[in-house]
């Protein structure tokens, strides 16, 4: 059962999306009921979100608009922030937790669009297609197979084993190259991928490295000069996760030795604002390599899915309290029952608040239908199930309680 009234009409909800959004979530949003919707085409500087930020409900953003904790200091009325893309880099989650804002993002919805390139870079790289390109552009007609090969037979080495690791996997075991991957955890492997312990041991044995991991402080720069050259002779390597995690400078000396045969970039540690700005690297007009403007997961449907997929958390959050998928806010879901009213209570993790919460309610004769706490570090959230004739009574009693961020009605 969804809930048929938040706790503001719908219309009057504002909402702030940026850069370019897709409209499969502006559909979902309207069909929802949600009309107070203004679109931003690019990334909003600092002080401009501060300005735009103020009386706003939900933020909707990409990967350039950078949310700090200046700016979630002036949002006043802020309930959760959806991240229309598969990073959280560029949000301070521990102000935003702090501030009990949830904040939503789509890990897995561009895997697919991720997966399919990186195949296709595969194909283009080992049979330079890079260079041949180029010279039929300046009118030279390279036709020479020398250097150039097939993937079957190859081994494609995977660095991190997640959703699109993975994918990846099936799809070159598909056209009949052998996959190893290494990743932190031990992970079940699909097909015949074999999983490697030791990095050095898969790049040793890799013709084509790819990488898939986050950015922290465990995989900042681990693509470097000293691993590098644990790389075979002619390796091919791909970045299409993070722009942090490879040194720029180490892997130029590589290709331009010719230590490596060829590589496709699309992530870099620093990018330009938007489209059009200038894009400087010192892997340009290099042999063989592919250079990308952060374009892994851009397709149409991607980009629809994560419309979709963010939008729904973010009506869920609104309308029913469900927290699943959130960074901030503890994960809590809740069933719905007839005849009560719902009131969602962030606290700080501090103890007794629960104890306070049901000893004051109690003692004003309010009855909890339904109740469901977690906490984190930080933080603790409870969804409380109130009948409806005393369902105001209790928000203004839970409003009082020790540690209180945020309460508030959803139905």
């Amino acid at each position: 059962m969804k809930s048929t009234q938040t706790s503001y009409p719908r219309g009057k909800i504002k909402i702030l999306l940026l850069e370019n959004i897709s409209d499969a979530a502006i559909a979902e949003l309207n069909a929802g009921g949600y009309t107070e919707i203004r679109q931003i085409k690019g990334a909003l500087s600092e002080t401009d979100l501060i300005r735009e930020i103020k009386g706003v409900h939900i933020l909707g953003i990409r990967s350039k608009t950078r949310v700090t904790e200046t700016v979630l200091a002036r949002a006043d009325k802020l309930l959760t922030i959806g991240a229309f893309c598969i990073g959280v880099n560029q949000i301070d989650l521990n102000a935003a937790t702090k501030k009990g804002i949830a904040v939503f993002n789509a890990p897995y919805s561009n895997t697919r669009s991720v997966a399919e390139l990186v195949i296709a870079l595969c194909v283009m790289l080992i049979r330079k297609i890079a260079d041949k390109n180029i010279a039929a552009h300046r009118g030279v007609w390279l036709k020479d197979s020398k250097g150039s090969f097939e993937l079957r037979g190859k081994t494609l080495g995977i660095v991190g084993y997640g959703n699109i690791g993975s994918q990846i996997s099936v799809m070159a075991e598909a056209l009949g190259m052998n996959v190893v991957y290494y990743d932190v955890l031990t992970k079940l492997p699909l097909g015949n991928a074999k999983q490697i312990r030791d990095l050095g041991e898969l790049f040793g044995q890799s013709d084509i490295v790819t990488l898939h991991v986050p950015s922290d402080a465990t995989t900042r720069k681990m693509i470097n000069a000293e691993t590098l050259r644990l790389m075979r002779h002619g390796a091919i390597f791909l970045n299409y996760s993070r722009g942090d995690v490879v040194d720029i400078d180490a892997l130029q000396k590589s290709l331009e030795s010719g230590a490596l045969a060829g590589a496709a970039i699309d992530v870099f540690p620093d990018e330009p604002e938007k489209n059009g700005d200038e894009f400087v690297s010192v892997l340009q007009n290099l042999p063989n390599v592919i250079l990308t403007p952060h374009i892994g997961g851009s397709t149409e449907e991607a980009q629809a899915n994560i419309g979709l997929d963010v939008t729904s958390k973010l009506i869920n959050y609104l309308e029913l309290g469900i927290s699943n998928g959130s960074h901030t806010v503890p994960p809590v879901n809740l069933p719905p029952q007839d005849k009560t009213h719902r009131i969602l209570h962030i606290h700080e993790n501090i103890p007794g608040v629960l104890s306070e919460i049901n000893s004051k309610l109690s003692g004003s004769g309010i009855n909890i239908l339904g109740q469901f706490l977690k906490t984190n570090d930080q933080i603790g959230y409870v969804i409380l199930d109130i009948n409806t004739k005393l369902s105001g009574e209790a928000l203004a009693i839970l409003k009082q309680v020790k540690g209180t961020i945020k309460t508030r009605m959803v139905y």
